[in-house]
């Protein structure tokens, strides 16, 4: 056989260049998939500022029983991106984890102020009262470990799932406070699933809505960023 060195060597130019380019393509989504977000929740004391400021009024029980699963289910949420983080090093599970600490912070103002025993008390990462919560988090981490697009889409539904529990908690509440503080969190989880979304798609992958609609799903990815409280 005849040796051609220079289409070896053209070969070679072409190999490296496609090298490279795979290169910059991964730097790029790696980059996109760091991105850091933002929260509508203000910071610890103007927080603790505007849930003061507003008026403790009579609770009823749906709204106790509310403050209490949702100060669990914003612990699955950081809880389940602590670990996601610590498995796949992706700043994205890194960064809504120090929020959903920020709504976790939020909720636990509100039990406070009405004398509601907190159900996280000292449990550590991993750990809930609530068993059916307890499962969730353990299905969610077990698809997590699975690659990193899973745990991507385990970040979307996580919001997913927030989202719809909020929003259908707030049809059943009053009191001013708890009404604003739900309402941010709301935002917060909106935000974070616009920027799962995102990672989703950079990843050449896609969600489909569990628990809202695909209609409202569509708008909220659709539309930009939310800011302020």
């Amino acid at each position: 056989m005849k040796f051609d060195g220079d289409s070896n060597k053209t070969n070679m130019k072409k190999s490296m260049k496609s090298n490279l380019y795979v290169a910059m393509l991964v730097s790029l989504t790696m980059s996109i998939l760091s991105c850091n977000e933002s929260d509508p929740i203000p910071a610890a004391n103007d927080l603790t500022s505007q849930v003061n400021s507003l008026p403790a009024e009579s609770i009823s029980a749906e709204e106790e029983n509310a403050l209490i699963f949702i100060r669990e289910e914003e612990k699955v949420a950081r809880d389940v991106y602590i670990t996601l983080y610590a498995k796949w090093k992706l700043n994205v599970f890194n960064n809504i984890s120090s929020s959903e600490q920020q709504h976790m912070d939020a909720v636990v103002l509100l039990l406070n102020k009405y004398r509601i025993h907190d159900p996280v008390g000292s449990n550590g990462v991993g750990i809930f009262t609530s068993s059916t919560l307890q499962e969730l988090y353990n299905q969610l981490i077990d698809q997590g470990n699975v690659s990193m697009v899973e745990a991507l889409k385990v970040g979307a539904t996580i919001e997913d799932l927030d989202i719809f529990d909020i929003t259908h908690t707030l049809q059943e509440i009053d009191n001013q406070d708890v009404i604003w503080v739900f309402q941010n969190l709301t935002k917060g989880s909106r935000n974070h699933l616009r920027s799962f979304y995102s990672n989703l798609i950079s990843a050449s992958s896609e969600y489909v809505p569990q628990y809202i609609t695909q209609e409202e799903f569509d708008a909220i990815v659709s539309s930009p960023t939310e800011k302020g409280y």
